[in-house]
C-alpha cells in the first residue's frame, strides 16, 4: 500500500472512530435506541461512576448493549438533552482503539424547562472494529465542571 492510501485510511478510520461517539451521544438525544444501540459493541461497558460522584449521586457499572440503551433511555426518559463531543485525540492499533474527548451535556426536565443540569465531562472511550463500522467496547465517563440543579438528574 502507498503511503498516500495508509495516511487516507488512517483518516478514515480516525474518523470513524470518532463517529461511534457521535452516534452515542445523538442516539441519546433524539431517544433513537437503533442508533445508539449502533454505537456499541454487544458486550460495551459503561461507566459513569466518576461523573456520577461528582455530582453526588451513585451510577452502576453497566454491561452489555441492551443493558446500557435500557439504562439510558430510562434515566434520561423525562430529560430533554443534547450532547457537543469536542477535542478527541484518537490512537488506533490494528482493530483496537482508543479516544478522549470533551462532551458537554445539558440535561433540561421536559416538565419544567426552566431548570438545568450542565455537565462538561471527559470520555474515556475504548473502541474495536466490527466490519465496516467501529463500536464502543468501554466508555468511562469523568466530569470535568458542572453547574446548574444536581437535582435534575434526580428526576430521573
Amino acid at each position: 500500500m502507498t503511503k498516500s492510501l495508509t495516511s487516507a485510511q488512517d483518516a478514515a478510520d480516525r474518523l470513524a472512530v470518532v463517529e461511534a461517539l457521535y452516534r452515542f451521544t445523538a442516539g441519546i438525544d433524539l431517544r433513537d435506541t437503533d442508533l445508539l444501540s449502533s454505537s456499541l459493541a454487544e458486550n460495551a461497558v459503561s461507566d459513569f461512576r466518576p461523573a456520577a460522584a461528582k455530582a453526588g449521586f451513585e451510577y452502576p457499572v453497566i454491561e452489555g448493549r441492551e443493558a446500557i440503551v435500557s439504562a439510558l433511555t430510562t434515566s434520561l426518559g423525562t430529560l430533554d438533552t443534547t450532547h457537543s463531543v469536542s477535542n478527541p485525540r484518537v490512537t488506533i492499533d490494528g482493530d483496537m482503539a482508543r479516544m478522549d474527548a470533551l462532551v458537554e451535556a445539558q440535561h433540561v426536565p421536559r416538565s419544567d424547562p426552566a431548570r438545568h443540569y450542565l455537565m462538561k465531562n471527559r470520555y474515556d472511550v475504548v473502541l474495536a472494529r466490527d466490519g465496516d463500522v467501529w463500536v464502543i467496547t468501554r466508555n468511562t465517563v469523568d466530569n470535568v465542571w458542572r453547574s446548574g440543579d444536581p437535582a435534575v438528574l434526580s428526576v430521573v
